[in-house]
């Protein structure tokens, strides 16, 4: 601790650490490659009172959670951060770990985080730290900053053991089963990606159409039929009978006086139970007669769903359960019934409480082991054995609570996998060919596994469908198995593909143009696409979503669905920022450029920032993907330091250049890149991999690129085009999908879309920043000069309508104004629909001024005009050009845009017209003059 802040810690400190901010990232992020959770905390006055300034602070914290002297801190040992509480260090970052902690108590061994001032704001803090469960971990740094001001001032109403209680319960309930979680253990140490699909056990394991489900222990793979089957097991013994297989005597009934017949034709003893339970529920053994069977039929009965139950010949000897697994026997285990054994001094409900505070025993199916219940059948067995719940059984008499073995109920396990006869092993396999099951758990009754049962008796007494994995993961005695790993390999035998290929794209501006000509490229090569992008998700083609889809959700859709074999995505800054990628990794991406838009949101407010933002994307890249990037821009070209796989190098500049050179020596070892060669004849793209050198196409015969006028689409076809080859596709597969990708609206909606109205040349595009316009700028006045070259009407006009989103900077704003100044001879200022805290009128205002004083300074633009609303805008620029013009529409709702224009393309122009030159440049709409639309 310095001096200064020793000088600070006068007075008593406040319980003030509050959280601000909670944020949880699914996938790599600006903090972490893993998912993790990010709490923006304010320290208020405990910014002056590190831990060693709070009397007995740290004796306390240690004596509720004495398992932080393990955690290593900083130092990278164990008791590193006991060091630095004893020295002294900030509050929000005690919370940090105790929130891993917390999680750690609740069986969620998590380690990994970090605590970060806010820039600029004392007392302020990021506290990052990993999740294993989205909801636990969120609870975990709840209840930690609760704990920390709890420490530093004592709160009667808070009590801690109580509070960890309720928290480990809430994880308890919302964390997998054993069975679910060693599938997905199994899965992940394979690098196969799952996703959680409810808050349950239904989960996808691998991508797209390569995707598999499991609940628990059903597969995708799990005929619904065999279910079926198994779920009746009056059907099963008769097809397991059929087999020539060992089954008891049996048959269905559903009243209570046709099961005594039933039973005394079987003769007793016998056994009920419902038709289709599961779980050991509702199973009464040994009845010897018929008023037994009528006490025990309601019982049955009441569990069973169809009404019907069970009536069988009671086999006599051990429980074992032999597990199935795509046709092979993987394990099996000896289920002894729920019991304690005397000691001589306790009595049978003191014994069951010393069994039940075993820490491996809890609710259901929350722990490797289930607590026992005491109930009424409970007390009656015990009863039987000659003892009452208060008597003390003597030293070594084992004393049955049920006569199920089921795990369910409080039951032991004790591993028997290579002690079974081979003939036994037959048996329980062809019983799981019979019934169809891919898993099955066949239940055995017979005196000794390792005998043959065809010859010491004994029987298959039911076969269950999603057999828990528990009691072999996790035996009570002996060695678990691994039986994850037969499941996962019938899922994805060795050398199957769970992953479909996955290219990003990301950066200021061309982001959707970018994407969509990688997309056409593999389209074109009958891949299945699933693309995201600001208009919506697109699945082979079909627009499925129509909304802004750049953002880790929708890219987890597109991963969800089954049709998939190919996944592009643009990803935008603001998705990385609330959300992190959503997926793990992508196999290529794609950094465009990084420019001065978005500045001064969400704590971004320098291009380095930005840059540190759009680079998750690079960092998300495996050792064996590629980074496609930039090298013409500085800060793109930074992040080739932060690629673990190889870059891919993009570049228009000159050959000869310092940029150019850096490439050419890229190349030389063994490099990818893909580059312009300009010569008479025109611009040639050129791909370079090591020191070949293949031409790609004429940049004018490209139809997106308006006969090489469009270098914003020039530069977007380069990066698509090293994209598309890193990605594995052929050369004359990337020149024929960009030779017939072009801005129509069908292939390229609200992007460069060219469209004759009356005779006037009118461009739609989404450019809505000043380095957009430049580049858009520069496209109008190839595409004028064209025009007057043409034009048999004198100097044709160009006219823009434009506009940016509300939350940008006034300056931001202002300089789009002035660059379009340069380009246009009129410029409509309009408004989105969306105002983003803005007032209505406020960043027309601003754009306007911007194109004011670009005017001033001797700019084109002759002429400023304000229409708010954008169906009027667009109406008032159609109605003062004329045919020869040129008339440029930035626009928000291009599918509005479009049917406007189609509309009016015919309108004639005499009284078409909403004012003449002559008019106000400075005419803003006003409320009475509102559009149909808007009305």
């Amino acid at each position: 601790m310095t001096d200064t802040a020793a000088d600070q810690t006068q007075g008593t400190p406040s319980p003030d650490l509050k959280i601000i901010e909670t944020r949880v990232y699914r996938g790599p992020n600006v903090w972490s490659y893993d998912p993790a959770i990010q709490l923006v905390v304010d320290l208020g006055s405990l910014e002056h009172f590190p831990s060693n300034t709070i009397d007995g602070f740290t004796e306390r914290l240690l004596e509720h959670l004495p398992r932080l002297d393990q955690h290593h801190c900083s130092r990278g040992r164990r008791g590193g951060f006991i060091e630095r509480l004893q020295e002294g260090t900030w509050l929000g970052h005690i919370a940090e770990h105790v929130s891993l902690q917390l999680q750690q108590e609740a069986g969620h061994d998590m380690r990994r985080g970090k605590t970060r001032q806010v820039k600029g704001v004392p007392g302020r803090y990021n506290i990052v730290y990993a999740y294993a469960d989205e909801a636990v971990g969120l609870a975990a740094g709840e209840l930690a900053v609760r704990f920390v001001n709890h420490l530093v001032q004592p709160d009667p109403g808070f009590d801690f053991t109580t509070e960890l209680e309720r928290f480990i319960k809430q994880a308890e309930r919302t964390a997998f089963g054993p069975s679910t979680q060693a599938i997905v253990d199994e899965a992940v140490s394979r690098d196969i990606p799952w996703i959680r699909l409810n808050k349950f056990s239904l989960v996808q394991l691998g991508q797209g159409v390569h995707a598999k489900r499991i609940r628990a222990t059903m597969t995708s793979e799990t005929g619904s039929i065999a279910v079926d089957v198994a779920s009746d097991k009056d059907l099963t013994t008769r097809l397991l009978a059929s087999a020539g297989l060992p089954v008891p005597r049996s048959g269905s009934v559903r009243d209570v006086e046709d099961a005594v017949q039933l039973a005394n034709k079987i003769g007793y003893p016998v056994v009920c139970k419902p038709l289709d339970g599961n779980h050991g529920r509702g199973v009464c053994l040994n009845l010897k007669d018929a008023d037994e069977l009528r006490e025990a039929f309601p019982i049955a009965a009441e569990q069973s769903r169809r009404g019907s139950v069970i009536v069988e010949n009671f086999v006599t000897g051990k429980d074992y359960r032999c597990l199935i697994i795509n046709g092979r026997m993987e394990a099996i285990a000896e289920r002894v019934p729920a019991h304690v054994v005397g000691d001589g001094v306790h009595t049978v409900a003191e014994l069951v409480d010393i069994t039940n505070a075993d820490p491996r025993r809890g609710v259901g199916h929350e722990k490797i082991l289930t607590r026992i219940t005491v109930n009424a059948a409970a007390r009656e067995l015990v009863r039987s054995q000659g003892f009452e719940l208060d008597d003390v059984p003597p030293e070594d008499t084992m004393v049955k609570l049920t006569l199920t073995g089921n795990m369910s109920t409080g039951g032991i396990s004790i591993d028997r996998t290579f002690e079974a006869h081979p003939e036994n092993v037959e048996i329980a396999e062809e019983a799981a060919r019979m019934i169809g099951l891919d898993i099955a758990g066949i239940d055995f009754i017979c005196p000794d596994i390792t005998q043959p049962v065809r010859e010491t008796g004994g029987a298959i007494c039911e076969v269950n469908a999603a057999p828990g994995f528990r009691m072999h993961t996790n035996p009570t005695i002996g060695d678990p198995q691994y039986i994850a790993k037969p499941v996962v390999d019938m899922l994805f035998p060795p050398g199957a593909t769970s992953r479909i290929p996955i290219v990003a794209v990301t950066g200021t501006n061309g982001k959707t143009t970018t994407s969509r000509m990688i997309s056409h490229v593999f389209k074109g090569m009958g891949r299945k696409v699933g693309m995201t992008s600001t208009d919506g998700i697109v699945i082979d083609e079909r627009l499925v979503i129509r909304s802004d889809a750049s953002g880790p959700k929708s890219a987890r859709m597109v991963l969800q669905n089954p049709r998939v074999d190919f996944a592009v995505f643009e990803v935008a800054r603001g998705g990385i920022l609330r959300e992190g990628l959503g997926y793990q990794r992508n196999d290529v991406a794609v950094v465009l450029n990084i420019q001065p838009d978005h500045l001064g949101m969400r704590g971004v407010d320098t291009l380095e920032q930005l840059a540190d933002v759009k680079a998750v994307l690079v960092e998300a890249v495996p050792r064996n993907g590629f980074a496609v990037l930039n090298a013409d821009d500085p800060l793109v070209r930074k992040m080739r330091r932060k690629c673990s796989g190889e870059v891919v190098w993009f570049s228009v500049s000159e050959p000869g250049s310092e940029v150019r050179d850096y490439i050419e020596g890229h190349c030389r070892r063994g490099g990818r890149a893909v580059v312009l060669d300009r010569s008479d004849l025109g611009d040639m793209i050129i791909m370079k991999h090591g020191r070949r050198s293949m031409q790609l196409a004429w940049t004018h015969l490209l139809p997106a690129t308006f006969g090489g006028r469009a270098m914003m689409n020039v530069q977007n076809a380069m990066a698509a085009a090293a994209a598309a080859f890193a990605a594995g596709a052929p050369l004359h597969d990337i020149r024929q999908g960009l030779r017939t990708f072009n801005t129509s609206y069908y292939l390229s909606p609200g992007r460069l879309n060219e469209i004759d109205v009356d005779g006037r040349t009118v461009i739609v595009d989404y450019c809505h920043n000043a380095p957009a316009m430049r580049m858009l700028g520069d496209f109008v006045d190839k595409l004028g000069e064209s025009l007057n070259a043409s034009s048999e009407l004198g100097r044709p006009s160009r006219i823009g309508v434009i506009a940016t989103a509300g939350d940008r900077r006034d300056d931001d704003m202002r300089e789009l104004g002035d660059v379009a100044a340069q380009h246009f001879d009129v410029v409509i200022v309009r408004e989105d629909a969306r105002l983003r805290g803005r007032k209505r009128g406020e960043s027309a205002e601003l754009i306007s001024e911007g194109v004011r004083t670009a005017m001033e300074n001797g700019a084109r633009c002759r002429q400023v005009e304000t229409v708010i609303d954008e169906l009027t805008a667009i109406r008032h620029a159609l109605s003062r050009s004329n045919p020869g013009d040129l008339v440029v529409l930035c626009v928000d709702q291009h599918q509005t845009v479009l049917a406007e224009l189609e509309s009016v393309s015919h309108l004639a122009q005499a009284g078409a017209r909403s004012g003449d030159e002559g008019g106000d440049p400075d005419f803003v709409r006003s409320d009475e003059e509102a559009s149909p639309s808007e009305e």
